[in-house]
């Protein structure tokens, strides 16, 4: 494979891993409506680590370290444990624009963490192009209409900015990791430590198992836990294995584009001419943001 290739194939799957993303705003929505967000998380969880069953015999091989437990606690717990619990309050409370316009945060939180534990470098032109992505993608919520989906916008923001930094944290972790773990067993560990912290909130007051049988919202926890926890992060992960981690971040500003894109497809929404504009400012961001120089190579690990 060329060095050229080298290079593409992680943005190809951070752009994958994007568009998955933003589809599970819709896919939550929709699991939400039948079941309990607990319900809903811990389901996603159980179908993606029965997704990693077939690959438990690969895994033992591994070079296992005891001085990496700490780093892969933090990775789990920043990512799914908290990060869910967080998103999904956010997600009842404030509008899945406006979560995606918080989502923003997360490259520079990235960047200042990566800075300060990674010894990454951060160089005014990714600074730039991360501040035009933000400016678009609040530029993006900013400018869509207000509805009665977000009864209390401001905690629900705040929800949602409190899983960007346990993003950055997992980001941060992950990155530290990738050097002697490969992605998909990293991508496992998520998901089995996902399933044993959820399990226990299902027998709190309220919420339990699931009673009934929904269609629509069973095949959205289906979706949630191939197509996003198995799929979204296996590429995710992937590529921060190949990438610096500050630079796999500044992809996080497409998610609220293609969560607009999407909402056309599926829901028939549609673009104002200064949400397009805005759009356009987010790629601008991004592609400024990863230009590289020629000092500036594929890194494959710290």
């Amino acid at each position: 494979m060329t060095e050229k290739n080298l290079q593409l194939l992680p943005i190809a799957s951070l752009i994958l891993a994007m568009l998955l993303w933003a589809s599970s705003f819709v896919a939550l929505k929709l699991a939400f409506r039948g079941y309990h967000p607990m319900q809903v998380i811990f389901g996603r969880m159980l179908i993606a680590s029965l997704c990693f069953v077939v690959f438990i015999p690969s895994f033992r091989k591994l070079n296992w370290r005891r001085r990496d437990i700490k780093y892969l606690l933090t990775m789990a717990v920043c990512e799914p444990c908290l990060y869910f619990l967080f998103e999904a309050k956010a997600l009842e409370l404030t509008s899945a624009s406006q979560a995606g316009m918080i989502t923003a945060m997360l490259p520079l939180l990235v960047a200042i963490l990566a800075w300060a534990t990674l010894k990454e470098q951060v160089s005014r032109q990714t600074l730039i192009g991360f501040g035009l992505a933000i400016i678009g993608a609040c530029w993006l919520g900013l400018a869509g209409e207000t509805t009665s989906n977000a009864p209390n916008p401001l905690l629900g923001n705040f929800c949602e900015f409190l899983a960007m930094v346990c993003a950055a944290g997992y980001t941060v972790s992950l990155k530290h990791l990738t050097n002697n773990y490969p992605p998909l067993f990293l991508t496992a560990f998520q998901a089995f430590v996902g399933s044993l912290f959820f399990f226990p909130f299902l027998l709190l007051p309220g919420v339990g198992f699931p009673a009934h049988w929904n269609t629509e919202p069973l095949l959205a926890i289906a979706y949630l836990g191939t197509f996003i926890t198995f799929g979204a992060y296996g590429c995710y992960n992937y590529s921060v294995s190949r990438i610096p981690a500050t630079q796999a971040a500044g992809f996080v500003n497409l998610i609220p584009v293609f969560s607009v894109f999407l909402g056309m497809l599926i829901l028939g929404d549609t673009l104002s001419t200064t949400q397009w504009f805005a759009c356009g400012l987010v790629f601008i961001g991004v592609w400024v943001s990863n230009r590289r120089k020629k000092t500036l190579q594929v890194q494959p690990g710290i």
